[in-house]
């Protein structure tokens, strides 16, 4: 999908990191917006700074872990503009600590609103892009989390996991219909994001499991994460990624091909049948 001017993107998580920095990239090639966040207050803000450059958007506050929320995203997309050609699926959030210490809340929170968000979203907009027949084209936000496996983040791993293979599956299925619906599994490593605070939106009270002292090792992982982020590279490099993906109808996106060596370490542990590398990612 080459010519955006005039077409529609949804994205989630849009209120800032990387979903803010698709929502520009895409504003700037000409695109309609419907963002979405679950932060209502940091919406209503982005949403005012596309509008008062011109650009036609609508926000719509979403909890994408939840079935209902998601729906009524696509029902007012498509009441609004009619169509989505651009879906990126992006919201995500993360929990560092042993997967023995991981709660079933933390397991729910993080698979709700990285894994569930997704597929919530896929059946929310893709039998509509289907049924008008145009170019489309879906991103689903994985990780270099999705393609090898960190310690201390279970869940966050699992789901970005997931996330990859739903769209491995989802590209395979729309090629086969012979769909004009491309598909890319966006899998970046250290952004300059907020990720590491992303217990700040999360609505349920934690469980006391939850609330104990943390594992050292967990919390030097955590560490370990909130500095790789504070380093990483910035949102506009990742959206830039994305578009030349959507352009050359690319499935993956790595933003890092530094990082290239620890998939192919992973894989090659697994062919081998040997015990995970630890990788320094």
């Amino acid at each position: 999908m080459k010519n955006l001017q005039g077409k529609v993107a949804v994205v989630t998580g849009a209120a800032e990191g990387i979903g803010k920095g698709i929502a520009t990239r895409a504003a700037a090639e000409g695109m309609k917006l419907v963002l979405a966040d679950i932060n209502a207050a940091k919406l209503e803000v982005t949403v005012a700074e596309f509008k008062a450059n011109g650009v036609e958007v609508i926000g719509v506050p979403t909890d994408v872990a939840k079935e209902q929320q998601v729906n009524a995203l696509a029902e007012q997309a498509f009441a609004r503009f009619g169509k989505v050609h651009l879906l990126v699926n992006n919201a995500g959030v993360a929990v560092a600590k042993p997967a023995w210490e991981t709660t079933q809340q933390d397991w729910d929170w993080v698979m709700g609103v990285n894994f569930y968000g997704v597929t919530h979203a896929l059946r929310a907009f893709v039998p509509t892009m289907l049924q008008h027949g145009e170019e489309g084209h879906i991103v689903n936000t994985a990780s270099m989390a999705g393609l090898t496996s960190q310690p201390s983040l279970a869940s966050y791993n699992a789901s970005k996991h997931a996330v990859v293979t739903v769209s491995e599956g989802l590209h395979h299925d729309l090629a086969l219909r012979q769909a004009r619906i491309k598909v890319s599994v966006l899998c970046p490593g250290w952004v300059k994001t907020a990720i590491a605070h992303s217990e700040r939106n999360r609505a349920e009270a934690v469980d006391s499991a939850a609330t104990q002292g943390v594992d050292a090792v967990a919390a030097k992982v955590g560490m370990s994460v909130l500095h790789a982020v504070q380093n990483g590279i910035p949102v506009a490099q990742v959206a830039d990624e994305v578009f030349d993906a959507i352009a050359a109808e690319r499935f993956y996106i790595l933003t890092h091909p530094e990082m290239k060596q620890a998939i192919q370490i992973r894989m090659e542990d697994v062919l081998q049948q040997r015990a995970p590398t630890l990788l320094r990612i």
